[in-house]
């Protein structure tokens, strides 16, 4: 069973910064390539960023330049570092780990392992 923890969710002004985390076993981080997720209310679930097994990393168009994923092998963490916030980055965040198909990399459906969110809200 694995379990995905996130944290460092929160409400900050538009222009702010957050750091999110995903916390699981040193198997899981260690060697399961792993995404970022979010979903906004009445919206589909979408892919921010991913990182592969590789250290390969891929962005949303939305979100490149602002946010950068990285994995702790160390402390078996994966963050999420959002700066330059904009209201519409407005969502529940998810962890989702292990990515059979490397080419689905930011598709919901290609992960196995998800996380219960953390809520991120950017006021105007």
């Amino acid at each position: 069973q694995v379990e995905l923890v996130e944290s460092g969710g929160g409400s900050v002004q538009s222009g702010g910064s957050l750091r999110l985390s995903c916390a699981s076993s040193a198997d899981t981080v260690n060697t399961y390539s792993m995404a970022w997720f979010r979903q906004a209310p009445g919206k589909e679930r979408e892919g921010v960023a991913s990182i592969l097994n590789s250290g390969s990393t891929s962005y949303a168009d939305s979100v490149k330049g602002r946010f950068t994923i990285s994995r702790d092998t160390a402390r078996h963490t994966l963050h999420l570092q959002m700066n330059s916030l904009k209201p519409e980055d407005t969502a529940v965040y998810y962890c989702a780990a292990h990515l059979p198909d490397h080419s689905e990399a930011l598709s919901p459906s290609a992960y196995t392992y998800w996380g219960l969110g953390t809520q991120v809200t950017v006021s105007s």
